[in-house]
């Protein structure tokens, strides 16, 4: 049986004494315990969006030395995962000979809603609805779009004006893709509210909970994203992201993980964040953002311009990064690791 086998094998039910021994397995390079992880997060993410919560808190707690561990419930609804949802996802897990960059990766993985099966999405409605963070769409219209000219006369230093600033001055799509391209508006109404609101407000929260625009930080933000409100595409994308990692780059596993399971833990730790009305806020600093919801900013072991400096280094400063990965590597096996502080 092939990794991709394994894996396909290992997307389903797994109570949270094995989820912890795979972390166990996983923490020492153990490839059995990364194929067992990158399975669950799999069906969590495209099967049963119902246990994802205590699939995520028992690896987090696992991996971090500390969480909460709950049973994996038992007996929830899940969608059958049919070969031919197979193929297309390891079709979007091997990527174009390219590679893929921010945007391409979040469409690949967007086109993965439609290979699903029939019985998902009102799987994954229903779990919306029941996810505490997502409670505000069940009494709210769709979100219209954000007058993103209008932030450009708030004050200095106001999470309008430094919105506006981010999306002029790195070229970005105010809501990242187009919500007719992506039929949110065929979607149940608990998902196309969170869908769209959380396409408009994916920056927003980069400003307000403290993660960067470097690729580790936005893999990160899925991980908060999934804990804040149930997101079942950021569910998706880390699942495809894991198995990326374990099947092309399992020296990069570790790093992932890590990221994965620091933002998670963080998107429990903040209150929820999908009732605030940003718009409101506009003229507020971050600052007291922050303190009026009582937001912590993510910290990570990591540097947010970590896979950057890999791809970019120069032959020396590889080798020092090397380094810096091998000693945490056997920090994390002797479970030495200092955790950030949050």
């Amino acid at each position: 049986m092939n990794m991709r086998e394994r894996i396909e094998q290992a997307a389903k039910h797994t109570d949270a004494g094995t989820i912890r021994e795979a972390v166990a397995a996983a923490k020492r390079g153990d490839a059995s315990g990364q194929i067992l992880l990158t399975g669950v997060m799999a069906w969590v993410a495209y099967s049963c969006p119902g246990a994802t919560e205590a699939v995520y808190d028992n690896i987090a707690s696992a991996w971090l030395g500390a969480g909460p561990t709950p049973e994996v419930p038992t007996g929830l609804p899940e969608a059958p995962l049919e070969q031919r949802f197979w193929k297309k996802y390891w079709e979007v897990v091997q990527g174009p000979p390219e590679g893929y960059d921010a945007l391409t990766i979040t469409v690949a993985v967007a086109a993965l809603d439609s290979e699903v099966h029939a019985d998902f999405e009102a799987i994954a409605e229903h779990h919306a609805r029941q996810h505490p963070g997502a409670a505000i769409a069940l009494t709210s219209p769709i979100p219209g779009h954000t007058d993103i000219p209008a932030l450009a006369s708030c004050p200095e230093n106001s999470l309008g004006r430094s919105l506006y600033n981010m999306i002029v001055e790195n070229g970005y799509d105010p809501e990242v893709l187009d919500r007719e391209a992506i039929a949110l508006s065929a979607k149940p109404h608990a998902l196309h509210y969170l869908n769209a609101r959380i396409l408009q407000m994916h920056d927003v929260w980069h400003l307000a909970a403290g993660y960067t625009t470097h690729s580790s930080n936005e893999i990160a933000i899925s991980a908060f994203q999934l804990a804040q409100f149930g997101h079942n595409y950021s569910a998706m994308f880390l699942a495809a992201g894991m198995a990326m990692a374990t099947t092309k780059e399992p020296k990069a596993f570790t790093v992932i993980m890590q990221i994965v399971t620091e933002a998670w833990q963080h998107g429990r730790a903040t209150p929820y964040m999908m009732a605030i009305e940003w718009e409101q806020e506009w003229n507020t600093s971050l600052e007291d953002i922050r303190s009026k919801y009582g937001i912590p900013t993510y910290k990570s072991v990591f540097p947010p311009d970590l896979l950057e400096s890999v791809e970019n280094a120069s032959f020396l400063k590889k080798v020092l990064l090397g380094f810096q990965l091998l000693r945490y590597n056997l920090q994390l096996r002797q479970g030495r690791l200092k955790l950030a502080t949050r």
